[in-house]
């Protein structure tokens, strides 16, 4: 099926609003807050509408119950990214980038060999983050200072990552079965670019940092693909897509206040502890 020009500007335009978003928070707010935003349904949701609008939301709703399961790939290939690009600048981007994709794609090929469900699909990920959130316990948390300037340069970059990546997965979905296109679109589409960009200009340290928070955020996405798994074949792409968004968007503002209200608790804990 030939794509029509004005989806594959769509694809672009929408692939560089999220990743220039994700990029403004991290610098004006806090790594940690850009990784929890991280897994919000960002390129997920662009890669699974595009397939449905390309192919059909059927086939889209398919590759959603695989999705599930894949954010355990994108959990992965922080993980390789996180071990292997501990050095600053374009040396460290790289190493991190091979590690991850190495990652990705190695975890991916064993996703792909099993015929998952919504629950199974669910629970290895639940599994997963459980996992990646104890191991990475002990990472450092790193702030990343205003670099104070815009940049054309990065402003290419995250563009060019971002729609690449997006054209990559919704190209393969036209040749590939539901299984492989659901993990793919698993794929980290906004938060891989911000992390190049954020490497190069602040570090391997915030990086670090977003990594490390990203799977506490994941549980959004994982509302998002159950819910358009669901809702694709029965209300069609537009309203599926808003009804996933609804979805995730009250699964995170539970997180964040189930989060706060531990904070405080901590906080008082700490406060009573504390000779008068």
């Amino acid at each position: 099926m030939e794509v029509p020009l004005a989806w594959q500007l769509a694809k672009l335009l929408v692939s560089i609003g999220m990743v220039l978003g994700l990029g403004a928070v991290a610098v004006r707010v806090s790594p940690r807050v850009a990784g929890l935003l991280a897994g919000y349904p960002l390129g997920t949701a662009i890669a699974l509408f595009f397939i449905g609008l390309e192919l059909s939301p059927a086939f889209a709703a398919e590759s959603a119950v695989h999705t599930l399961a894949g954010f355990t790939a994108t959990l992965a290939l922080g993980g390789g990214y996180l071990l292997a690009g501990r050095r600053p600048g374009l040396p460290g981007v790289l190493a991190g980038t091979l590690g991850g994709l190495a990652a990705f794609l190695a975890v991916s090929l064993l996703l792909t060999r099993v015929e998952f469900t919504r629950l199974t699909g669910t629970l290895t990920t639940l599994v997963a983050i459980a996992l990646f959130l104890r191991l990475y316990r002990r990472v450092p948390e790193s702030l990343a200072r205003p670099s104070g300037g815009f940049s054309w340069t990065a402003l290419g970059v995250r563009a060019l990552l971002a729609a690449a990546i997006i054209f990559v997965i919704t190209g393969l979905a036209h040749v590939l079965p539901a299984a492989w296109a659901g993990v793919m679109a698993a794929f980290p589409v906004t938060m891989y670019p911000f992390l190049v960009i954020l490497h190069l200009t602040h570090g391997p340290g915030p990086v670090a940092t977003v990594i490390k928070h990203y799977p506490a955020g994941l549980g959004s996405l994982l509302c998002y693909a159950l819910c358009v798994s669901l809702a694709y074949p029965a209300l069609g792409l537009a309203l599926g897509t808003l009804a996933g968004f609804a979805v995730a968007t009250l699964w995170l503002l539970a997180w964040t206040r189930l989060q706060a209200w531990q904070r405080r608790r901590g906080e008082g804990r700490r406060g009573q502890a504390t000779p008068p």
